[in-house]
């Protein structure tokens, strides 16, 4: 019988919910419980997060319709075979590119706000209602040069740590690739010239160009961030690298972008 956890203090139904979810979603796309794992039953599972049958039930059947579990009478919940296509574009980390350039890299946040979604947010966050969001802005440094302006959203009802967390130590980005897994990705990339209002915060003139990256992530169907990555001036590329025969898990052929 799995061992009791404490329960932290003022923990709300919604929270315990997601807790149980994320760390049920952590083991299983992590590989620690692997396909045909047995995951504990119902009763052991409230014993263990100190909740009711019920809560644990709604997670489990979240999981199933998922297509993550298969809930068999009698024979309990198994772990299924992955079917999701694996991500054919590596997510870079800003200070990754930076360090590629030899130069020193910092950021600094410039807003980080908790709200709820506003219909323009909903349309990002692909969210069928209004949900409680970080709004994020960070501007990245080459050097003493301004390097990238990062503009984020992140789905606080999918990413729950992300409302305590500061981002001093870590940005958002690197900080949701090292704690928060993700299964399909949209990317966009154009070129369009610099806003007026932000010219000046990236230190070029009017009229400069810029490369934008819009980019947005799911877990299992639910939205994790939508990113908007405007990179200022001249001197910015995308690199592909292809491999002959490299394959996804569907059999087509895969592609990496920085």
């Amino acid at each position: 019988m799995a061992t009791p956890k404490t329960r932290p203090p003022k923990d709300t139904a919604t929270s315990l919910h997601q807790r149980i979810l994320q760390e049920i979603e952590q083991n299983i796309l992590s590989g620690k419980w692997v396909p045909g794992y047995r995951i504990p039953s119902e009763n052991d599972l409230a014993i263990e997060y100190q909740c009711s049958r019920m809560t644990v039930n709604k997670v489990l059947t979240q999981l199933a319709r998922a297509n993550m579990v298969e809930r068999k009478r009698k024979a309990g919940t198994v772990v299924l075979r992955s079917q999701s296509r694996s991500a054919v574009l590596v997510i870079q980390d800003i200070g990754a590119e930076v360090a590629a350039l030899d130069l020193p890299y910092r950021y600094e946040m410039l807003a980080l706000k908790k709200r709820r979604s506003l219909r323009a947010d909903m349309k990002l966050l692909d969210l069928e209602k209004a949900e409680t969001i970080l709004d994020v802005q960070v501007l990245h440094y080459a050097g003493t040069r301004p390097f990238c302006l990062e503009s984020r959203l992140i789905n606080l009802e999918t990413v729950p740590g992300a409302a305590v967390e500061s981002f001093q130590d870590q940005s958002p980005g690197s900080w949701l690739r090292s704690h928060v897994p993700w299964t399909s990705a949209e990317h966009r990339i154009r070129v369009g010239l610099v806003e007026p209002e932000l010219t000046g915060l990236l230190k070029v003139p009017d009229g400069t160009p810029g490369l934008i990256i819009e980019r947005s992530t799911w877990l299992q169907g639910r939205s994790v961030t939508a990113v908007r990555l405007l990179y200022p001036g001249e001197g910015h590329e995308l690199v592909a690298r292809f491999s002959p025969g490299q394959t996804d898990s569907s059999g087509d052929t895969a592609d990496e972008v920085l």
